[in-house]
């Protein structure tokens, strides 16, 4: 059986199905590694949570690398925008780049709005773009709420 299987499941007890759902369930869904185990267990598997751990330490970075190939890469038509938003209770700036089919291109949020900040995300919505460098850009209107005042 281990001669047939692909090199990178090599040496692992479990099929290579279940490894690649128990990944994907994890990074796709909000839940914790006891909740995969959990949900294993209903199908009649016992995996162990810090098994799935490193399932997903080892596979995730994989799967990522081959989604992104498949990923759709955004038109060359950008709206870019920014506006300060309550996030966990915190105030923060959230930088954000849509493509003009509507698909994020990119997003970042930053505890402050300064050169550098915005900087970073241009870099990041470029590398995230890849081949694509943007033809225009269009920078929409900062929608601010109001900060509430600190003493």
């Amino acid at each position: 059986m281990s001669k047939n299987r692909p090199a990178l499941f090599r040496g692992r007890h479990f099929q290579d199905q279940i490894i690649i759902l128990c990944v994907r369930w994890y990074l796709r869904y909000s839940l914790s590694y006891r909740d995969v185990q959990e949900l294993m267990a209903e199908r009649g598997l016992s995996v162990d949570h810090t098994t799935v751990w490193r399932w997903v330490q080892r596979y995730a970075p994989i799967l990522n690398q081959r989604i992104r190939r498949e990923v759709r890469h955004p038109n060359r038509s950008w709206r870019i925008d920014e506006t300060y938003i309550r996030m966990a209770g915190r105030w923060v700036y959230l930088y954000r780049a849509v493509d003009s089919c509507g698909e994020t291109i990119e997003f970042m949020l930053s505890p402050k709005r300064d050169l550098v900040a915005a900087k970073h995300f241009l870099q990041l919505a470029l590398c995230r773009a890849g081949r694509c460098d943007p033809e225009s850009s269009t920078s929409m209107a900062t929608r601010h709420t109001p900060r509430p005042f600190q003493s």
